[in-house]
């Protein structure tokens, strides 16, 4: 294991109930290795937790990826950022001895998460997706037969169209995945709801 497969900022919690999976950690625009760690600890009582930093810089805040506009993503940096965050993940389980992840992505964090499940389906175990869109169509589909997907979306969203969140719920289900969308009365931000129906997801599937 190489620094450079490590090389992601970040912060790791061992588990203490070893049976729930780990989560994989990955915070919005703006965030950091610390922001969601308290939310994986409420989602998932005792389970590891991974949570990188994004390495890009807008403006000075913290994102996976580039974006070339409001919702205009850059695609080549977003391919090479999957890539990376990839390579992170397959070293961080070796490192800490931890299984494969279920990731729990919040705006820019769930939109890489998305971009995991499209072009390198073995990486995560499942996905809680708060806030996502589509991030691109695949040229081919991903086979992710049986993978649980939960999207959280804000019905008064004004980042997120519903056409893209609907387009990445069909997209993913024409991949096999099991995907559970539930659209709760809010914006970009997350509330209460948002957190106990990823709490009892996260209870079946975690």
């Amino acid at each position: 294991m190489s620094s450079v497969e490590l090389d992601f900022i970040h912060r790791f919690v061992p588990a203490t109930q070893p049976a729930r999976k780990p989560l994989l950690l990955l915070h919005g625009t703006g965030g950091d290795e610390n922001d969601l760690v308290p939310l994986g600890e409420r989602l998932s009582v005792g389970a590891a937790l991974l949570s990188p930093r994004g390495k890009v810089l807008e403006s000075g805040m913290p994102r996976f990826f580039r974006r070339l506009a409001e919702g205009v993503f850059d695609l080549d940096d977003l391919r090479h950022r999957t890539d990376e965050l990839t390579r992170f993940i397959a070293a961080a389980r070796d490192a800490y001895g931890i299984e494969k992840p279920v990731a729990v992505g919040f705006s820019n964090g769930a939109n890489i998460a998305g971009s995991l499940l499209l072009t390198r389906p073995d990486a995560l175990a499942g996905a809680v997706l708060m806030r996502a869109t589509l991030p691109f169509v695949p040229e081919k589909l991903p086979l992710l037969a049986g993978v649980p997907v939960l999207i959280l979306s804000g019905a008064m969203d004004p980042m997120v169209s519903a056409d893209k969140r609907d387009q990445l719920t069909q997209l993913l289900k024409s991949a096999g995945a099991d995907v559970t969308h539930e659209i709760v009365p809010a914006g970009h931000n997350l509330t209460a709801q948002d957190l106990a129906a990823a709490q009892a997801w996260l209870a079946r599937h975690g």
